[in-house]
């Protein structure tokens, strides 16, 4: 994530893109050492903190969740028109 340029995009894109966000739920869970909370659900907040941003500030975003599970590869070829 870089997140210097998104907030560049979120700021100063002159409302004039479409934000797409693609998560993803992984199979494991893997602990933050000296946390009480996961890497998932760290980048799960990031995710959202970002969707929250762009939607107080009115661009036009869609989000495609993919659970744990799910082949990843193949779910974002369906997103892609043959």
């Amino acid at each position: 994530r870089f997140l210097h340029s998104t907030g560049q995009l979120h700021k100063g894109d002159g409302n004039n893109g479409l934000f797409i966000q693609i998560t993803h739920t992984p199979d494991t869970a893997v602990e933050i050492p000296g946390e009480k909370y996961t890497f998932a659900t760290l980048v799960a907040a990031q995710a959202q903190g970002d969707y929250n941003a762009l939607q107080q500030n009115g661009r036009r975003l869609i989000r495609f969740h993919i659970e744990a599970g799910q082949d990843l590869a193949a779910a974002i070829r369906k997103l892609i028109p043959a």
